[in-house]
Formats: C-alpha cells, sequence, structure tokens
C-alpha cells in the first residue's frame, strides 16, 4: 500500500492528541490518517475523504481492522465538496485539515489505469470512474495545440510541440490505446539525449495528461479554500505536492490567507523529506510539506 511520506514531519506539525478532531481530505491507502486516528484517541475523530472509487472500497474494508473504526468516517468523494462533507457530518472546527497531493503506490502498481509508463495498460489515468474525460480521449480527439499546450503548461514538457506532432501523425494510422505505444511515440519524438537521462522522458507528459484528465491543479484552490473556512480557529492546514506547480499554487494561496489577516504561514520554507527516506522511498525525493494555522 502507499508508503506515507513526510510521516515524521506531519505528525509533528499537526500534533495530534487525543480528543481531537482531524480531516485527511485525500486519505489513500489510510497511511497519516489511520496514524492521525489512533493519536487522538480515546474520544479523538477522524473524516478521511478519498475520491478514488476502488481505492475506498479497499480502505473500506482494511478500516474494519481497526479498533478505533466507529471513531472513523469515510466518504468517498472530492475534497472539492470539502466544506459539504464536513457539514454533513458534524466536522466543521476541526483541529486540522491535511491534503497528500501525491498519487499513492496503489494507483502507479496496482490500479490498471495507465498512471505508470513502467508497464503497459489501456490509456485512462482517472482517478474516480465518474470523470468523464480519459486520458485516451485526450490522446485521440485534442487538437496538436491543445495537446502541446498542457505537455508545455501542466509538464513542463520542453519538447511539447515535438511529443504532440509525433502523437498526431501516429494517431492516424492507429488509435493510442495503452501507455507502451504512448511512451514508444514519445521516445521517437524527442532528441536520443533526452532518453539518456535518469528520468524517463515519458514522466512530464503522464503527469500533464493525469492533470488535465482529473482537473487537479483548478481542484487544488477550491479545496484550500473550503478546508481554511472549515477549520477552528488556531486549526491547522497541512498540504504535501509533489510537483513545482502544485506547490506554486498552495505557496501563492497561503501568501494571500496571510496578507488578508486568516491564516498564518508556519513553514517559511517548505519541509522536505530527509536523506534516509528518500533512499528507502524514492517518490519522496520531489515530496515539499507547507503549513498554515487559521487566525
Amino acid at each position: 500500500m502507499h508508503i506515507p511520506v513526510l510521516f515524521n514531519e506531519v505528525m509533528k506539525w499537526l500534533d495530534p492528541r487525543p480528543g481531537r478532531k482531524f480531516i485527511d481530505a485525500t486519505i489513500n491507502g489510510g497511511g497519516h490518517g489511520l496514524a492521525i486516528l489512533e493519536k487522538i484517541q480515546p474520544n479523538g475523530k477522524l473524516l478521511g475523504v478519498e475520491w478514488d472509487d476502488k481505492l475506498f472500497k479497499e480502505l473500506e474494508i482494511k478500516s474494519l481492522k481497526s479498533k478505533f473504526k466507529n471513531n472513523l468516517v469515510l466518504v468517498n468523494d472530492s475534497y472539492v465538496n470539502l466544506k459539504k462533507i464536513a457539514e454533513e457530518n458534524n466536522f466543521v472546527g476541526a483541529d486540522g485539515v491535511l491534503f497528500d497531493l501525491g498519487m499513492s503506490s496503489w494507483h502507479l502498481n496496482q490500479s490498471g489505469r495507465g498512471f505508470s509508463f513502467q508497464k503497459d495498460e489501456l490509456l485512462d489515468m482517472r482517478f474516480n470512474s465518474d470523470t468523464e474525460i480519459s486520458a485516451l480521449e485526450i490522446v485521440n480527439t485534442w487538437s496538436k495545440e491543445e495537446l502541446t499546450k498542457i505537455f508545455s503548461e501542466y509538464g513542463e514538457e520542453k519538447f511539447a510541440e515535438q511529443i504532440s506532432e509525433g502523437i498526431a501523425e501516429a494517431r492516424k494510422e492507429k488509435a493510442i490505446t495503452t501507455t507502451k505505444k504512448l511512451v514508444e511515440i514519445i521516445k521517437k519524438s524527442t532528441p536520443a539525449r533526452y532518453n539518456q537521462k535518469r528520468i524517463s522522458p515519458a514522466t512530464k507528459t503522464f503527469q500533464a495528461l493525469r492533470i488535465a484528465v482529473n482537473d487537479e491543479l483548478a481542484n487544488i484552490p477550491i479545496g484550500l479554500n473550503s478546508a481554511l473556512e472549515i477549520l477552528k480557529i488556531g486549526g491547522l492546514l497541512a498540504v504535501i505536492s509533489f510537483h513545482g506547480l502544485e506547490d506554486k499554487i498552495i505557496k501563492q494561496k497561503f501568501k494571500g490567507y496571510q496578507k488578508e489577516g486568516l491564516a498564518e504561514i508556519l513553514t517559511k520554507k517548505p519541509v522536505k523529506p530527509q536523506f534516509n527516506e528518500v533512499k528507502e522511498n524514492p517518490r519522496a525525493r520531489s515530496a515539499k510539506l507547507r503549513i498554515c494555522r487559521k487566525i
């Protein structure tokens, strides 16, 4: 299951104590959330929100084994609806809200939805089956200009135009339906030196597609605003991001909250994982944690 990134740092900053109320807005496999739940007993409560319907069902089964299951509320929904979810489940006035914006290991290794460029799977990349558009549709129907735009903006891919051109040419012959085929096109469309780097040449394109499919960057400000609204005065908002675009949005939102007198930034610089954590879990290398306190 998902290895919780920056686990010790999250627990230190959120400081979950008995009787408190917390929200894990992206509970995934429960790595952070269930640990928080344990710390806030005997009377504390945790609200866990998970958008992925299949992962949610697995978490429900897993949570049944917890001796604190009666103090856990799980909701299968997107954090963009966090205010409504909190109101319906009596979590307004929470002591802390946590967002972990990274994909879980489950998504990459077990979901079968084409999130990983290291596997040969159907192009999908939806976190929730109700999402209208998939990576398959984007790759095969969006114009070359639209593809270039998302690869450039969401993936910060310098060869965005060449990759879009390669996709447009390839799909004339046959629909691009698998991750393997897409990776082949990306490699053919980029310089040989780009294919020899430590990071796969497909990394940024896959990131861009996932963001576009799930509307991730537009969702972050909505979720953060809702979280700040439902926190109690003195409550903490903690956000873990994994790439520059996410971190930029969070940094700007926190600065805005502070300027408006709504919150105080507690992390002047983002908290990053220790060397040992990155060594054990390479996916943690780009993680950044930012914290603010509602005032």
